[in-house]
């Protein structure tokens, strides 16, 4: 059974810093793209990060790069999104899911191209 599952979340200060995981069971993660996205209160959910497992591309949506960076431990089959210097902005629900490649690289934007949604992992950023 394919499935996704985040944790990690929690509250923190602003400034602060979190690690968020995704543990992919019932799927070769190798082949596999990875995108993290969050939905803030109120507003849509947008992609924040992804990973192509099979070439080790990483890319992040603009208002992220610098503090968020997207890793994978395939030993585990995990992918870890870690956020620094948390910001109020920051605080939403993160989710993890998987696309099938369709090239080298990949787009967190294209949530279309994404499935198998985990439950999320909720994010608080407040002093």
């Amino acid at each position: 059974q394919v499935r996704l599952v985040e944790s990690g979340g929690g509250l923190v200060q602003p400034g602060g810093s979190l690690r968020l995981s995704c543990a992919a069971t019932g799927f070769n993660l190798d082949l596999w793209i990875i995108g993290w996205f969050r939905q803030a209160p109120g507003k849509e959910r947008e992609g924040v990060s992804c990973i192509n497992s099979r070439t080790g591309a990483t890319n992040y949506a603009d208002s992220v790069k610098g503090r968020f960076t997207i890793s994978r431990d395939s030993a585990k089959t995990t992918v870890y999104l870690q956020i620094d210097d948390l910001e109020l902005e920051d605080t939403a629900v993160y989710y993890c899911a998987r696309a099938w490649p369709d090239g080298s690289f990949c787009r967190p934007n294209s949530q279309s191209q994404y499935g198998a949604w985990g439950q999320g992992a909720r994010v608080t950023v407040s002093s």
